[in-house]
């Protein structure tokens, strides 16, 4: 079963969703397995995206990233060969894809420091989501120039 995005109305709305679901899990173990069930549910992604063009640069582990749209709103597909780290795509595209470009800028990715995930991922992980971020950031940045 995959989910289509947006999910909630707002990106804000998204990041206090995503908290209150995370603060159901007593321990980071129950929370990985969250992030890994959560990764399942991410749109397919066709095998003919995953093209060293489509690949983000600064991850360990294959990430695959493709925007569509226009500064109006902007939906980003994604996909990864690890588990957790589809679960973190899942949760920034939550956060993120289905938006117009100035909803996208204007969000800080709060949910990261809410749920404490910027403690419990490995620096490797943490580079990885940065450059995730930052790939949606620069994306609505040039949408909106254009």
């Amino acid at each position: 079963m995959h989910t289509d995005f947006p999910i909630e109305a707002t990106a804000a709305e998204a990041q206090r969703v995503i908290a209150e679901e995370f603060s159901f899990f007593g321990d980071w173990s129950e929370r990985y397995q969250y992030l890994i069930d959560l990764g399942k549910r991410l749109p397919p992604f066709p095998e003919e995206w995953k093209t060293e063009a489509n690949r983000l640069q600064g991850c360990q582990s294959m990430v695959w990233i493709v925007p569509e749209g226009d500064a109006a709103k902007l939906v980003f597909h994604s996909i990864s060969d690890s588990s957790i780290v589809s679960g973190l795509i899942y949760l920034a595209l939550r956060v993120y894809s289905g938006r117009s470009a100035e909803e996208v800028l204007a969000t800080t990715p709060d949910y990261i420091a809410d749920i404490g995930l910027a403690k419990h991922l490995s620096p490797t992980r943490s580079n990885g989501l940065a450059s995730l971020l930052a790939f949606i950031q620069n994306t609505a940045k040039a949408r909106i120039a254009s």
